[in-house]
């Protein structure tokens, strides 16, 4: 059973989710909107928003950390100019628009830093 359990399983297996999410972080990051389903961009928005919080502090242990994550462009970006734009932010860092259906039905959002 799977009671209290909050990740969605998006279909795939562990290595396949994790490994979506994080090439959805990466386009995120880089080009500050993309287009996706509802159900990856809410989950996209659960393990981004941390690390978010996480960069708004310029340290060595911050860039080790979303080194685990991101590849060096990314953390680069997300040090030197996302975290400083979102200093006096404490949360609500993601804005999910919805778009409409795609032809089979999921729908379509478009997510974008705020």
């Amino acid at each position: 059973m799977r009671h209290s359990k909050s990740t969605k399983k998006l279909k795939r297996t562990k290595g396949q989710r994790e490994a979506l999410i994080k090439t959805l972080a990466n386009s995120l990051i880089l080009k500050e909107k993309i287009i996706t389903t509802e159900v990856k961009a809410k989950s996209l928005s659960r393990f981004i928003e941390p690390k978010i919080e996480k960069s708004k502090v310029n340290q060595l242990s911050t860039i080790r950390y979303l080194s685990k994550f991101f590849p060096k462009e990314v953390v680069k970006k997300m040090v030197n100019e996302i975290g400083p734009r979102y200093k006096d932010r404490k949360g609500g860092y993601t804005r999910i628009t919805k778009i409409g259906q795609r032809k089979d039905g999921s729908l379509m959002v478009k997510i974008e830093l705020v």
